[in-house]
């Protein structure tokens, strides 16, 4: 049997070295946020379109105050559930609630809830 060339030979074994090595490991980012929702937090209750308005109020409230919604973006939801409210108060139940529900899907909220 004939002896490998020194080159080969070198190539091999950087070959297996490199080979063997450990994959570089990501490192997960920090949370935006550490805070969560208070333990005393109420979803408020209610029918309707007054029912639907209070707790996605709430909902913006809570995120808003746990820095999970932008400010810009909580002032955007704030004047679309303004107007859910004015129609709700003017008895389009059916058009205030598509208001809310169209606001929530806009926005990446569940609306199956």
């Amino acid at each position: 049997m004939k002896p490998l060339p020194l080159i080969v030979l070198a190539a091999l074994f950087l070959a297996a070295c490199e080979s063997t090595a450990p994959a570089p490991q990501a490192v997960a980012p920090a949370p935006a946020s550490i805070d969560v929702t208070p333990q005393n937090f109420q979803m408020p209750s209610g029918e309707g379109c007054a029912g639907d308005i209070a707790r996605y109020r709430a909902i913006q409230d809570n995120d808003l105050a746990m820095g999970h919604v932008a400010k810009s973006v909580y002032n955007q939801i704030k004047t679309e559930i303004a107007e859910a409210e004015t129609q709700c108060s003017e008895g389009h139940e059916a058009q205030a609630r598509a208001t809310i529900l169209a606001s929530r899907q806009r926005h990446g909220y569940p609306t199956s809830l």
